[in-house]
């Protein structure tokens, strides 16, 4: 997605297309990893000096806001961001720390017990050990699983 796409995108969205806010899209856009704040602000503040952790909070804060990101809370204090907004849900590996995406089929999901409930957001999270930490390194290499690995 080019510099302008991202600014209309935002713009649309309602929020202001600044210079920092479009990088931090595009950012995401090119490394759905699921970063955290201090993983975006590592790496973009060595081409960016000037770009702070506030900005970096602030501007996926709003971004969350806007929907154009779900929020991930899989451990309690580790916010992580993700740009597919789509129904699906995330396994983090224990062993390794990679999280992965996994698609969600309504069809066979059955929720009981929230008849007259209005939802608004819904997480699945499965945590454990990947096939690549179960399986020896020989094997393993080259290997994916899942939608996309991620870390």
């Amino acid at each position: 997605m080019q510099i302008r796409e991202i600014s209309q995108q935002l713009q649309q969205c309602g929020i202001r297309a600044s210079h920092q806010r479009i990088l931090i899209y595009g950012y995401l856009l090119s490394h759905r990893i699921h970063p955290t704040v201090d993983t975006i602000y590592g790496e973009m503040s060595k081409t960016l000096p000037s770009l702070s952790r506030t900005t970096v909070y602030n501007t996926l804060k709003a971004f969350a806001d806007h929907g154009l990101v779900s929020t991930i809370t899989i451990e309690g204090n580790e916010n992580r961001y993700d740009i597919d907004t789509s129904d699906h849900g995330h396994f983090k590996c224990s062993h390794c720390g990679h999280l992965y995406d996994f698609d969600i089929s309504d069809e066979n999901l059955q929720i009981t017990g929230l008849n007259g409930f209005t939802t608004k957001q819904r997480h699945i999270y499965f945590r454990g050990t990947c096939n690549r930490c179960t399986k020896p390194e020989s094997q393993s290499k080259g290997e994916g699983n899942g939608r996309a690995a991620v870390q």
